[in-house]
């Protein structure tokens, strides 16, 4: 099965990693329930339960993204990102020190912000090409909010959770 199918034109290669990203932020609002359940730094666990709300603000910002182009709101698989999640399940059902997991949660957390705002930066940059700086504001929250996240995972784990699991 070709992941990708019908890109010709910078538009086309747009619209599909929209829809990557649309697909990939539906399956975190799925995974982080798991992992704040996982979780037993508390500060680990408030963080994922803000970054949950802040993805089901997000998976709204791309529908309007989607609207404002004309599209109807739609995912397209994203196996980089349930590599990830896939990933993060094994690795946390493998720990038993509750301390090791949660900087293993930690981790993944930020693999996951990671590929998010690569696909964000991207998807800003591709969006002001075709001239459509229209959805750039709502794309550049998305990305701000990621990278937000990114930083106060880095903050956590080196104040609190990694010292924990050492």
């Amino acid at each position: 099965m070709a992941l990708i199918k019908n890109i010709e034109t910078l538009q086309d290669l747009f619209v599909h990693t929209l829809q990557d990203i649309y697909y990939a932020e539906q399956q975190i609002t799925k995974a982080l329930p798991k992992m704040i359940s996982k979780a037993t730094d508390p500060q680990l666990q408030q963080g994922f339960e803000k970054h949950l709300r802040e993805t089901e603000g997000q998976i709204q910002r791309l529908d309007q993204v989607f609207g404002t182009l004309g599209l109807s709101p739609k995912g397209v698989e994203c196996p980089a990102i349930d590599g990830i999640i896939k990933e993060a399940d094994e690795t946390a059902g493998d720990i038993a020190d509750k301390s090791v997991l949660d900087a293993a949660l930690a981790a993944s957390a930020q693999a996951v912000e990671h590929y998010e705002i690569t696909r964000y930066g991207t998807l800003i940059a591709w969006a002001r090409e075709l001239g459509r700086n229209d959805v750039v504001p709502m794309l550049q929250q998305n990305l701000d909010e990621e990278y937000a996240t990114d930083k106060t995972l880095t903050a956590l784990a080196e104040s609190r959770v990694n010292a924990a699991a050492q």
